[in-house]
């Protein structure tokens, strides 16, 4: 292999290590939004779940920021494609991001109208959980793309059955990433409904996990035939398991950990299907990362930043979990 296919891989691997952070850390940031209605007792419960992620929401979303920043860098011609493409979809998850930040905060600061700002979050967490899954589940599935790699569908070309269903199953798991959290983040009431809203959304997570499989093996014709993907489901469902299994026992980091790790595992399952393309076609030409890259020296000088910048982050991500670590009380 070649040096500059070596770093078209690396960089790769590079974006999706990105997106599952993203996922990972600031889908449970979503999850309390989309559960706060069944977690939430009164105002003092909200109150705990939303300083449980008040410290550490938006420096989740830098991994969002920094994800799309390396794929514009990286892989030019897919960016320009897929936000393109999904301009609406994507201004829809921009606005519902947007509100739920002002929303957090609004809930704090204006005591009149605190239910409003509450249904404000839940709906925004939901809405871009939703669009997030559905964004994914386009790429693996397929876009009709014209010979100039452009998208040539509309909004509700984005709206087709199998994407929907990868909508709604990461959903479920950034639900369930949302309530792993709050047991993990709390004690007594709200941890106790935490564990009965991640049982009912652990069903749903799974049965949903395996339509999936199915739809994949029936409209995704080869895309099981990797065995890395066997391999990364059976963890996903192993983590799932094994979830279930340590709900009751006591052991709340262990069951945010697996969570996380499902999470994983599904982008795992993703970029496994995917390569070597970005975005494949329903019609046209595939958008592979051999033929949408940059040059070999931009791949390298941006390898070095990463290199230099990605350790940083994540140790200062790590120190600050560290500095907010524990229960929030009263």
């Amino acid at each position: 292999m070649e040096t500059h296919q070596i770093l078209q891989v690396t960089w790769f691997c590079i974006i999706g290590f990105l997106f599952t952070g993203y996922t990972i850390l600031d889908g449970f940031d979503l999850g309390i939004g989309i559960t706060l209605p069944f977690l939430s007792g009164s105002e003092a419960d909200t109150k705990r779940l939303l300083t449980a992620i008040g410290p550490v929401w938006d420096g989740n979303e830098v991994w969002l920021v920094t994800g799309g920043a390396a794929l514009f860098a990286a892989f030019p011609q897919a960016y320009a494609t897929v936000f393109s493409g999904f301009y609406l979809a994507l201004m829809l998850l921009l606005l519902a991001l947007i509100f739920r930040a002002v929303s957090i905060e609004f809930w704090f600061l204006d005591e009149r109208r605190r239910p409003l700002w509450g249904r404000v979050f839940t709906i925004g967490s939901a809405l871009a959980a939703l669009l997030l899954g559905v964004a994914l589940g386009n790429i693996v599935y397929g876009i009709p793309l014209d010979y100039d790699m452009n998208f040539i569908g509309s909004f509700f070309t984005l709206l087709r059955p199998f994407p929907l269903l990868i909508g709604l199953l990461g959903f479920a798991a950034i639900a369930l990433q949302g309530c792993s959290y709050a047991i993990q983040k709390t004690d007594d009431a709200i941890s106790a409904r935490a564990k009965s809203v991640a049982a009912t959304v652990w069903l749903f997570y799974a049965l949903l996990l395996a339509a999936a499989l199915i739809a994949s093996a029936l409209f995704l014709p080869g895309g099981l035939s990797r065995w890395g993907v066997w391999l990364l489901l059976a963890a996903a469902a192993a983590s799932l398991l094994y979830f279930r299994v340590m709900l009751h026992r006591g052991r709340d980091r262990l069951l945010f950990i697996l969570s996380s790790s499902s999470i994983a595992f599904l982008w795992g399952i993703a970029g496994t299907q995917l390569y070597p393309n970005l975005v494949r076609a329903s019609e046209g030409f595939d958008i592979t990362i051999f033929s949408s890259s940059s040059s070999a020296l931009t791949l390298k000088l941006m390898l070095v930043f990463a290199c230099i910048g990605m350790p940083l982050v994540i140790v200062y991500t790590a120190y600050v979990y560290r500095v907010f670590k524990g229960k929030v009380t009263d």
